[in-house]
């Protein structure tokens, strides 16, 4: 061992001290390790960068006095609402904050909770707000900017994102108090289909860039050979010059190590303020798993010398040269076949289990997948080799080309094995998303030309909900508006224990909405409708619970669980009408109490109103 050591050493000295050509060749060879370092490098951080996101997302999310996460029993101290839109192609996220004590709890990034009228902004939206671009925007966020958002506030760097102070913010006026910051979710596992898919994903990324580096110790071998043989030439054995090349290998390979720390660093720190694919980062968040790094810098190198070594012994070094063209051996093909075939019979097996549930279905069908890529880069050079040796005649370059691959094939296999891998990666992955594809999407029956765009505001005011819907059906370039307030009424009186109360959706609305969503027939305003949804015959006997002509309903929201139900009744006329629902432009069917304007006091639905309106605008081009 101590012997192999040294010859490695040795191989090592001359690739750093070999002239100019061995000079090249190292850092030839380095440049492309350090590209697939990099890669690799990149590939391992992945999981690191999905959980920094994940817990900067959490980390800005509030959580109420009340909740499990207040472990440090924070009295709330912070008033708050969401207020996030849409412009042009973007999403711009953000609240409105109100002071409910002398000392609120901070959103991360934050020093101060703005004042009423001024806002904190990202530093991405700040230079929209600032550029030609956002003249429209400014309209829409008249705030002055007095706070810039610190990154522990921001999910990437090219957020859009902004906290506003407001002095009309108020529980009555539905916002919600906070007591800190830093609500995490349920964390759900991944849909096992999905698991497939990432896998299968960083095999066909990963496959390549192993090929790669692969090919890239091997830069320059036929010179390097030469040089063993002068090696011979002085007593070295031939066990000594593999061993020797192993540590010209070894020496290119950590310099590439090197060199693709760095490229991963230096791309890191370009690539995640600029985003890739819409992706942004922040550089720090781009850290390799602990196990995975080490595994990174010691199997690279491994690959380098373990590939050297299995390459040197098709390569005959004598004191006076290097023979290749000797009688090579002929390729086995029993286990070159063994991957494929396994990984085929795995996916055979994933089919029956697919058919029933079944936690092994994914494990199956990943592992048959990945079988199979790698079967393709052991196959692939048999394949080639039994290929031209059966080629004759042609023309004088075609049989000078085929000639050279007969007499050594593996430059050219390993050259496109790689590609071979990505491609054929590329075709399983398109076709395994073809394939699932029907499991993560479903035709909605969204109807676009009745209505192209939904406005929803969560702000328990009919009148302020009916100012906004008139508003729409003046605004130029409106054709139709859809507006609703939608609220729930209970059944009043008493409930044994462990029943639910019977509850049903109040829509008020007037009567060319209430079209759009049902089949009233004729209505005008003071009529009241009962409306079944079409076919669901369990759901449309519960509904029935509620809602009873000639009966009240309370429209009062309810109370904690255990306090006493607060009574605003409301009673359902005797000549209300059953209907059926139809699809609203979204798709969906509306099922509940539908009401005209003149039938309730719009004052009774306070509590727990919200106000849609569908939108059908113009889609010409705007007028000169």
């Amino acid at each position: 061992m101590k012997r192999r050591l040294h010859d490695l050493g040795l191989g090592a000295r001359f690739a750093l001290t070999g002239g100019r050509e061995g000079w090249v060749r190292t850092l030839l060879t380095a440049l492309g390790v350090g590209l697939g370092v990099a890669l690799l490098l990149g590939a391992a951080s992945v999981p690191q960068l999905i959980e920094e996101r994940a817990t900067r997302i959490h980390a800005r999310q509030p959580f109420s006095e009340g909740s499990d996460k207040n472990t440090g029993h924070l009295r709330a101290s912070l008033l708050y609402t969401d207020a996030d839109t849409e412009y042009h192609d973007d999403t711009i996220g953000g609240r409105m904050l109100r002071s409910a004590s002398a000392s609120p709890t901070l959103p991360p990034g934050l020093t101060a909770i703005p004042a009423p009228g001024t806002m904190a902004a990202s530093p991405a939206l700040r230079d929209l707000l600032a550029s030609p671009e956002g003249e429209l925007l400014r309209r829409r966020l008249p705030y002055e900017i007095t706070q810039t958002i610190g990154d522990a506030g921001l999910v990437e760097p090219s957020e859009l994102y902004f906290y506003a102070g407001s002095a009309a913010l108020s529980t009555d006026s539905g916002a919600l108090a906070a007591a800190g910051f830093g609500n995490i979710g349920e964390e759900r596992p991944l849909d096992p289909m999905l698991v497939v898919l990432v896998v299968l994903i960083c095999v066909v990324l990963l496959m390549p860039v192993a090929v790669f580096i692969a090919t890239a110790v091997r830069f320059g071998g036929e010179r390097r050979d030469r040089r063993l043989a002068a090696l011979r030439l002085v007593g070295a054995d031939a066990r000594t010059t593999r061993w020797i090349a192993g540590g010209e290998a070894l020496a290119s390979a950590v310099l590439g190590l090197a060199a693709g720390t760095l490229l991963f660093l230096g791309g890191a720190r370009v690539l995640g303020p600029l985003g890739l694919w819409s992706f942004g980062f922040f550089p720090g968040d781009l850290r390799p798993e602990p196990w995975l790094a080490p595994l990174v810098a010691v199997a690279v190198p491994a690959l380098a010398v373990g590939v050297t070594l299995a390459a040197m012994r098709s390569v005959t070094v004598e004191p006076l040269g290097v023979v290749r063209g000797g009688r090579a051996r002929r390729r086995r093909l029993w286990w070159r076949l063994l991957l494929p075939v396994a990984g085929g019979l795995l996916l055979l097996v994933a089919r029956r289990l697919h058919l029933q549930p079944n936690a092994l279905a994914p494990v199956a069908i990943a592992t048959g997948a990945t079988l199979v890529l790698l079967g393709l880069v052991t196959l692939l050079p048999w394949l080639v080799e039994a290929v031209v040796g059966r080629l004759r005649g042609g023309p004088v370059p075609w049989q000078l080309a085929v000639r050279r691959l007969q007499l050594s094939s593996g430059t050219a296999s390993r050259a496109v094995s790689g590609i071979t891998v990505a491609v054929a990666g590329s075709v399983a992955l398109q076709m395994y998303s073809v394939g699932i594809h029907d499991d993560f999407n479903k035709v909605t029956g969204a109807d676009a030309s009745r209505a192209q765009y939904t406005v929803l505001a969560e702000y328990p005011d009919v009148k302020l909900a009916e100012k906004m819907i008139d508003s729409f059906r003046t605004t130029p370039g409106v054709r139709q508006v859809i507006g609703t307030v939608t609220s729930y009424v209970t059944r009043p009186g008493t409930v044994a224990d462990g029943d639910i109360r019977p509850t049903t959706q109040l829509t008020l609305g007037d009567c060319a909405t209430l079209a759009e969503l049902a089949r009233v027939g004729s209505c005008q305003d003071g009529d009241t409708f009962v409306v079944h949804a079409s076919g669901d015959v369990e759901q449309n006997a519960w509904m029935d619970r509620t809602a009873r002509p000639g009966q009240p309903v309370n429209t009062a929201a309810d109370g904690e669980p255990g306090a006493a139900a607060r009574q605003v009744l409301w009673t359902l006329p005797a000549s209300a009408r059953q209907v059926t629902a139809r699809p609203d432009p979204s798709g969906e069917e509306r099922h509940g109490i539908y009401v005209t304007p003149g039938a309730i006091d719009a004052a009774l639905l306070q509590d727990v109103a919200r106000t849609e309106a569908m939108l059908s605008v113009d889609q010409g081009p705007a007028p000169p």
